[in-house]
Order: structure tokens, then C-alpha cells, then sequence
């Protein structure tokens, strides 16, 4: 199951629906081992394409400098489908290289930059099998952990 704040989901969201109709792209980082994505962080589609979405290089890069240094990891690798629903298509699964990722799909094809609701929807991805999980949006995490 996928555990995130309402801030972080309607940040998602929001991108998604700034970016439509080109697909939006980013990652919200957490604490290595935590499973909490605690800091999102919007990318720029280097694709800038409605259909496909490719993170830059350069970028992603610097990211996964910053986490390391941060002890954090990518909890949750998100993009939107701007035509589509949200399921993970068959490059999306090529692309899936974080096994302890959450998935996260949004399909802004109902309402685009509008006002109304998105599909927001979350999977798993190891090793090409696709499994999709329930998503529980709260409104902060507890310090338990």
C-alpha cells in the first residue's frame, strides 16, 4: 500500500495538470528504508512530448547525488498520461528501474488543465509484472514511522 500526505498528492496532481497536455514527470524522495515519500520533486519531461516521458539526464543525476547524500531514496516515481488511463504502459514497464518504488500514475485525459478529478492510481513494477496497490492519502505521517 501507498501511504502519502494530501499535500503531496494534490502537488502531484497539480503538475499533472500544469503540464497537460504534455506528460509530467517527477519523484518524491524519502528517508532509505522508510517507504514515506516526504519530498517531491517536480522534473522537467526532457521529452515534452502528450505520449512519452523521459526524465533529463543531467538532472536525474544531481538528484540521485542529492538523495545519497541525503540518505534518501526515490519512494515514489510518478508521470502522467494525458490520453490514456492510469495504467503503466509497456515502455513505462521497460523504464521501471526502482523495485522498492511506488508507481504512480495520474490520467489528466478527462478534464486536462481543468478543474475536475484525475484517475490517480499507484503500482508496483518488479522485473515486468505489474501489480497494482491501494493508495491511503492522510493528513500528515505519524512519528511512529
Amino acid at each position: 500500500m501507498l501511504t502519502i500526505t494530501r499535500a503531496t498528492y494534490d502537488a502531484i496532481v497539480a503538475h499533472a495538470k500544469r503540464d497537460h497536455p504534455d506528460e509530467a514527470c517527477g519523484i518524491v524522495a524519502g528517508p532509505e528504508g522508510s517507504d514515506r515519500p516526504e519530498r517531491l520533486i517536480e522534473m522537467v519531461n526532457a521529452a515534452g512530448s502528450p505520449t512519452f516521458y523521459e526524465f533529463d539526464s543531467t538532472d536525474l543525476f544531481q538528484l540521485y547525488k542529492e538523495m545519497d547524500a541525503r540518505d534518501e531514496e526515490p519512494v515514489v516515481v510518478y508521470h502522467s498520461h494525458t490520453a490514456t488511463e492510469a495504467y503503466p504502459s509497456v515502455t513505462d514497464v521497460k523504464l521501471a528501474g526502482e523495485p522498492n518504488a511506488h508507481y504512480v500514475l495520474v490520467s489528466t485525459r478527462e478534464h486536462g488543465n481543468d478543474e475536475g478529478p484525475v484517475e490517480f492510481r499507484s503500482y508496483r513494477i518488479v522485473d515486468g509484472q505489474i501489480t497494482e496497490e491501494e493508495i491511503q492519502v492522510v493528513e500528515a505521517f505519524s512519528s511512529l514511522g
